[in-house]
């Protein structure tokens, strides 16, 4: 029988089949959900900048300005050699009177498109067009001119330092801090008329180099030249090395190319986390939280050498690529561990990396400010410790443990622990060493100890909690090499939290030397600017709960872990108790507020799982859930914080994801509250974590119930090698608690047991 099909619905049909197609031709990809703009308005200190890079590429760049408010940007950038720093170099394109021109120019913009891997704006005021895209150590402009008949120029400037030009090249260096230079081999595909310095309304061919604080060189292009594409390549070992960078990497000057295989780099990087549900803006700002803590560490190795400001050479890498630029105060909550998980080689690299630093460095202490210039030793504690156990105890094998516990035992042990400080330990470090914690002024008392800082003060609450710690994961690393007295010994060392422990308030309080509790102290507002001659940055309500080792000991100090909850609550319920003028003048750090409790700063990032440990953890995914919904979001004031390149923004990572390494050093995890119906993790050899949601929908935020691999779990946690094995961890959803799941004691998450004596 002959088949019937009306016109008009075989038109619907083939109109439905042809909308099913486009749709899955446009189907987002993992970098397509990235917007770089998250952040950077600043609620009160530092935004987040729109880094246009590849992931952990020691090129990045983005717009010179000071956020997003900003009416102008100055010039355009070439690289960015410090999170956070200003770009080296800048390249200014210009039409007009050279008498107008100078080092760099500051331009109206408008029109501006920012993708990981791609720029464009147009300097609106010109009438110019730019496009950029970034390869790992070089990286390609397109300049489009819209004036007919007037010659378009390029500037090029130097900070510090010095350029020269030859026909269509410019090379040149710039210094920066500790005897470091950064080179550029910069070339364009059109050859300039003229070129040289500036001198007046003119341009003084005579002089083809020049040197000094903001040098700069400008070349002449013909009045009919609509376009100029400029490439060019960063090297930190030499000129010659920054051209090679080059040639490897842009062959021509296909810019559309260059910025697909960069899109191509970050799918394939970002889509090792794969996510679906509804929640699109969710992706977004998942997806744009994962590309933040890419963006350090940087290799610096270069066709297997690399320069290093620890002592000022040029190294062989031995095939083993060298990082740099991290602020380990912070990354090693969360930002770490997420790289063991996925990115298990970049990790051991970079452990390879600390230890090469130390191996430089006259002292051989392990760095904790490790940035290109040399380790800058800023903030408080020798926190690199807790990289090397983490990742040992989570299976890394790639470094030499033995070699690590020398230079954190040295670091620890030999290097002062006053902040931010490299000297060698003083009169405090000794009154630590025998006392167990580190003294506080009493307040009016002429500071005298010559190892502590004039402006960052002594932070002895957070020296204190830091280094015990620190003190904890050391005797793990002995623990690990068969040192039994070494680990019993800063074992024990690690408890001396206690003796900062108020039992009265039940909050940790500054003691002066004569071991009395500083008084009279509000935990709220004693201490200074940043509290600093008290606890650090944050107040001592955040400072209550810094005891990452052993929590389980905490809840006990407390009174139990009713009280702990009750005092956690407290915490989110207590207000500023200032205006917030007032409140921020002094505490500039302490932002993204609940209450006394900040988000915006890192040392918070864990208090929202502690009520795991107290046997209610529907409170922690409530809370997790809801300081997700209050200050990430995808907006320009959507970070609420300093975003330090994935410190903050991998707590996201992990909470999006429905899980959190609160204790690094113990290879497990507690579970919060999953923000997608799925999320599969790729760990290499063909194996994947999944943990899928029944029941899913964005409101549905409580735990129901759970099963592992197929068996039920009645536990707020799970250990690392439950992950790394893969399998699938399966969580029914709900919209209202579910309070007895996992909270019986033997649910509880573990924490540091004392080794038997």
């Amino acid at each position: 029988m002959k088949k019937y099909t009306h016109p008009v619905l075989s038109a619907i049909f083939t109109l439905i089949a042809c909308i099913s197609f486009v749709h899955a031709q446009t189907k987002k990809q993992p970098v397509d959900y990235v917007n770089p703009y998250i952040g950077n308005i600043s609620h009160l200190l530092v935004p987040t900048y729109p880094t246009v890079h590849l992931p952990n590429s020691l090129l990045r760049v983005y717009p010179e300005r000071d956020n997003f408010t900003s009416n102008t940007i100055q010039g355009l950038p070439v690289v960015v050699t410090s999170h956070r720093g200003s770009s080296a170099f800048n390249l200014s394109p210009f039409q007009g009177d050279l008498k107008k021109a100078g080092h760099v120019i500051s331009y109206g913009y408008d029109n501006e498109v920012i993708k990981p891997y791609y720029y464009q704006v147009d300097l609106d005021d010109h009438g110019i067009n730019v496009q950029f895209a970034p390869s790992h150590q070089s990286g390609i402009y397109a300049l489009h001119f819209s004036q007919t008949n007037v010659p378009p120029y390029l500037i090029l400037n130097t900070k510090n330092g010095e350029l020269k030009v030859n026909q269509n090249v410019v090379s040149g260096f710039q210094k920066l801090d500790n005897n470091t230079r950064v080179y550029l081999y910069f070339e364009t595909d059109l050859k300039p008329v003229e070129s040289g310095t500036h001198s007046g309304d003119n341009l003084n061919s005579s002089q083809q180099s020049t040197s000094g604080r903001d040098a700069y060189l400008i070349l002449k292009f013909p009045a009919q030249t609509r376009q100029i594409k400029a490439r060019y390549g960063i090297s930190f070992i030499s000129v010659e090395q920054a051209k090679q960078n080059l040639r490897r990497e842009i062959k021509d000057y296909n810019l559309d190319q260059v910025a697909q295989t960069g899109r191509n780099i970050w799918n394939a990087t970002l889509g090792k986390i794969q996510v679906t549900g509804t929640d699109e803006t969710a992706k977004t700002i998942f997806y744009t939280s994962l590309y933040r803590t890419y963006e350090r560490m940087i290799s610096l190795s270069e066709d297997g050498k690399y320069f290093s400001a620890f002592d000022g050479k040029v190294h062989n890498d031995n095939g083993v690529p060298f990082f740099t630029d991290d602020w380990i105060w912070d990354t090693y909550r969360a930002t770490h561990p997420l790289r063991v998980i996925i990115e298990p080689k970049m990790e051991g690299d970079m452990i390879n990396s600390y230890l090469r630093m130390a191996q430089q460095m006259n002292d051989h202490w392990m760095p904790t400010f490790p940035e290109v210039t040399g380790d800058s030793r800023r903030m408080n504690s020798n926190h690199g410790v807790a990289t090397i156990i983490d990742a040992y105890n989570k299976g890394l094998r790639s470094f030499n443990l033995e070699e690590a516990y020398q230079y954190c035992k040295a670091a620890i042990t030999e290097k002062t622990l006053a902040p931010w400080s490299s000297k060698k330990a003083g009169v405090l470090d000794q009154f630590f060493k025998d006392k167990g914690y580190f003294p506080a002024l009493p307040e009016g008392e002429k500071e005298t100890a010559a190892e502590v800082h004039g402006f960052e003060k002594r932070q002895p609450i957070a020296v204190t909690l830091g280094t015990v710690y620190d003190e904890w994961c050391l005797g793990n690393i002995a623990q690990q090499l068969g040192k039994t007295e070494e680990a019993k010994h800063f074992l024990d060392k690690s408890t001396s939290y206690h003796t900062v422990f108020n039992p009265e308030t039940r909050f940790f309080h500054p003691k002066d030397a004569e071991g009395r509790f500083i008084k009279p102290l509000d935990y709220r507002f004693s201490g200074g600017l940043g509290a600093r001659e008290t606890y650090d940055e944050n107040n001592g309500w955040l400072y209550r709960w810094d005891v990452l080792h052993n929590i389980g000991d905490l809840v006990n100090m407390m009174g139990g872990k009713q009280t702990f909850v009750d005092e956690l609550e407290k915490m989110y319920n207590t207000p500023l108790g200032k205006s917030r003028f007032d409140f921020y003048s002094q505490l500039p750090d302490h932002t993204g507020n609940v209450g006394q409790f900040s988000m915006g700063n890192e040392p918070a990032m864990h208090i929202p799982y502690l009520y795991n440990y107290a046997g209610q953890p529907w409170r922690t995914q409530k809370r997790v859930r809801s300081l997700l919904t209050q200050w990430f979001r995808n907006d320009l004031m959507g970070i609420p914080g300093d975003e330090d390149g994935g410190g903050l923004t991998s707590f996201v990572v992990f909470s999006q994801m429905g899980f959190y390494p609160i204790t690094p050093g113990l290879p497990m995890y507690v579970i919060g509250s999953p923000t997608f119906a799925n999320v599969k993790l790729d760990l290499g050899n063909n194996k994947k974590f999944e943990l899928n949601c029944i029941n899913y929908s964005p409101e549905n935020k409580y735990i129901q119930s759970a099963k592992l691999n197929g068996m039920v779990w009645n536990k707020s946690w799970f250990t690392h090698d439950d992950l790394m094995k893969g399998g699938k961890l399966e969580l029914v959803m709900g919209k209202h608690p579910n309070k007895l799941w996992a909270a019986d004691e033997s649910s509880l998450p573990p924490s540091f047991k004392m080794p038997a004596k």
